[in-house]
């Protein structure tokens, strides 16, 4: 019985090859070695467990890469969250415990015109130190343009003479919230800020640089955040009419880069060729080490004959 495969190309003439299906063999490239003409040694035996085992710890080294997942990330200039009418949500939390909550309110105001005193949605005030202190809570949204929020006693029906604003900040986030431990970013940088050391009747400027930021996961769903950096002072204003009311102010501006992270995993077709590479590899390399101790063993046993001059 023959296989035969015809090859045709026009205008040129049949080319038949045929091939008998007993030679076959004949097209093996991997040849074999029979038993009887290999020696096994005490030196490949130890040579091939420690290439097995080594070929195990790279195995399992990839295997756990391949199932981990990978975050990589990317800075583009763009608005993320095209969604949101151009607003950022707000979350704030600062303890002020040596004002009363019924002075601190909470102002707004922006290059849009915005200027809103005594913002009262979704917050919440909570008295410490017997009533003498106050947690302010606030959640609200800010245009995504260069403003300031800041908390004072602007919004109160009757100004005190000294008030104090030495404060603790919990916490100063915007946008969705992210719990991922392979990113280590600047999410509430303000988060812990503790100025109960402070001048009582100081303003405090806090500066801050948004950075708009994406995350992506694996099934391909984004969350938008932003990370700030932040830099600070404290002063006593006064103007031709004596000293100015002090307040907590936050000076905020957009970096037009936006950073996005994204969530993958390894592809397949990586894997396999990362393991095809370790054990061919450590197999190739081991018999190289293999037969040069092989030779070096017996050049020695000739030596020690004196069958080489």
């Amino acid at each position: 019985m023959t296989l035969a495969v015809c090859l045709i190309f026009h205008p040129c003439p049949k080319w038949v090859l045929l091939v008998r299906t007993g030679e076959l063999w004949r097209f093996d490239i991997y040849r074999k070695v029979p038993k009887d003409l290999t020696q096994p040694t005490y030196t490949g035996a130890i040579i091939s467990v420690c290439c097995c085992l080594f070929i195990l710890f790279l195995f399992l080294s990839e295997l756990t890469g391949f199932i981990a997942t990978e975050i990589v990330n990317e800075l583009y200039v763009d608005d993320p969250d095209k969604e949101s009418g151009g607003k950022i949500e707000v979350n704030l939390n600062i303890s002020l415990p040596n004002l009363h909550c019924e002075l601190v309110g909470l102002d707004i105001q922006d290059e849009m015109g915005r200027h809103e005193v005594g913002h009262i949605d979704n917050s919440m005030k909570v008295p410490l130190n017997n009533g003498d202190g106050c947690r302010f809570e606030g959640h609200f949204s800010i245009n995504k343009v260069p403003g300031n929020f800041h908390v004072s006693t602007h919004s109160a029906t009757a100004q005190p003479q000294n008030p104090d604003m030495t404060h603790i900040i919990h916490k100063l986030s915007f946008g969705d919230k992210l719990q991922v431990q392979n990113i280590h970013g600047a999410f509430n940088a303000l988060g812990g800020a503790d100025k109960l050391s402070s001048n009582p009747l100081a303003s405090h400027d806090y500066i801050l640089k948004i950075v708009p930021t994406v995350y992506e996961d694996m099934s391909g769903k984004q969350r938008y955040s932003y990370q700030y950096t932040v830099a600070n002072k404290e002063y006593v204003a006064y103007s031709h009419t004596g000293r100015i009311i002090p307040a907590i102010w936050f000076r905020y501006d957009l970096s037009p880069i936006t950073v996005k992270y994204t969530e993958r995993r390894q592809p397949l077709y990586r894997f396999i060729t990362s393991i095809c590479a370790i054990i061919g590899g450590t197999f190739t390399v081991a018999g190289i080490l293999d037969s040069c101790i092989f030779t070096a063993s017996e050049a020695w046993k000739k030596i020690q004959l004196g069958k080489m001059q």
